[in-house]
């Protein structure tokens, strides 16, 4: 099996391994405070190998293609937010699952979308060139979007007392991919381990989302009510920002590949970046993490859907 296969079943991977640690917590109950102990040395392996493959280094490169990038910048930081907060207004009054989904919708994929842009026939050079641009914004705007979008109460819990640690989760293996990054660009042999490092995130992932669902199981069957209402906002956001690529595309005059490109950067938002932010929070905001990995399998499959809608209808 090559990567690029691998990738491509992801899918169903991650849902194997969600309903595997479903049926371990449920089964062994008193196991889930080992899980919660393995799950932030299994993000912090999971993020490294992720960053490892974004050219940090190399930023400058990313405003090759000034349109390009002005498109991502809008659909992202600007487009998204927007449509992010008028789609909140159609979940209930819960502080909790607004978070979570705010959470996971302002924040652009960094890795993902890459093999996506790939398999639908994307620019996949402009895809790399654009990532690190869209991590930096993202962890720099994030706060600032929650802000504007969160009541002070609904803020309070995402204070750096709070998420001080989470902040640490995603910092030191972004450092450490950075100096690995200088490390295996010093010699061209070392390349072939950054190509090892790239089969690790999908396993990994799949290690979390088994932790994640085996930790909180309780958290899962409270969640269970609001599938109804989450997951339809979450296809809503799919279609809605293809629409908007299709839109940006049209409006920066861009090439057809960069289009799809734009469309699945849209559409792939950054779940387990945010997800040691929401594991941060007090007891009681616990379903925050759910709705995170609700999105991204709802995301998952919808971009099943996307290699078929972007490359033979919207972007033909």
């Amino acid at each position: 099996m090559d990567r690029l296969t691998l990738e491509r079943r992801q899918v169903w991977i991650y849902l194997s391994t969600i309903i595997g640690g479903l049926l371990v917590g449920s089964t062994w109950p008193d196991i889930t405070h080992l899980f919660e102990k393995l799950l932030w040395p299994a993000l912090v392996l999971l993020l490294y190998t992720t960053f490892v493959q974004v050219p940090l280094l190399h930023l400058r490169e990313a405003f090759r293609d000034r349109r390009f990038v002005a498109a991502i910048l809008a659909g992202n930081f600007i487009a998204l937010p927007l449509l992010s907060w008028t789609l909140l207004q159609w979940l209930p009054v819960d502080p909790v699952v607004r978070l979570g989904v705010l959470l996971v919708l302002l924040v652009p994929c960094t890795d993902w979308f890459i093999t996506f842009s790939q398999l639908g026939a994307g620019n996949v050079p402009r895809a790399i060139a654009v990532t690190p641009l869209n991590l930096l914004l993202e962890l720099l705007l994030l706060p600032v979007c929650l802000w504007l979008m969160l009541d002070t109460k609904l803020a309070a819990p995402l204070s750096f007392t709070e998420i001080w640690p989470a902040l640490l989760v995603v910092i030191v293996p972004m450092i450490a991919a950075a100096v690995s990054e200088r490390w295996f660009e010093a010699q061209p042999t070392r390349e072939k381990l950054r190509d090892r490092l790239a089969w690790w995130p999908v396993p990994l992932l799949a290690l979390v989302v088994f932790l994640i669902a085996g930790a909180q199981i309780s958290a899962v069957r409270n969640a269970l009510s609001l599938f109804p209402v989450v997951v339809p906002l979450f296809v809503a956001f799919l279609v809605l920002a293809a629409l908007i690529a299709k839109g940006l595309a049209r409006l920066m005059a861009l090439p057809t590949d960069q289009g799809r490109t734009l469309a699945f950067s849209l559409g792939t938002r950054n779940s387990f970046v945010v997800l040691p932010f929401a594991f941060s929070l007090p007891d009681g905001w616990e379903v925050a993490a759910v709705v995170i990995v609700l999105q991204s399998l709802v995301e998952l499959f919808g971009m099943v859907f996307y290699l078929w809608w972007i490359p033979r209808k919207l972007f033909r």
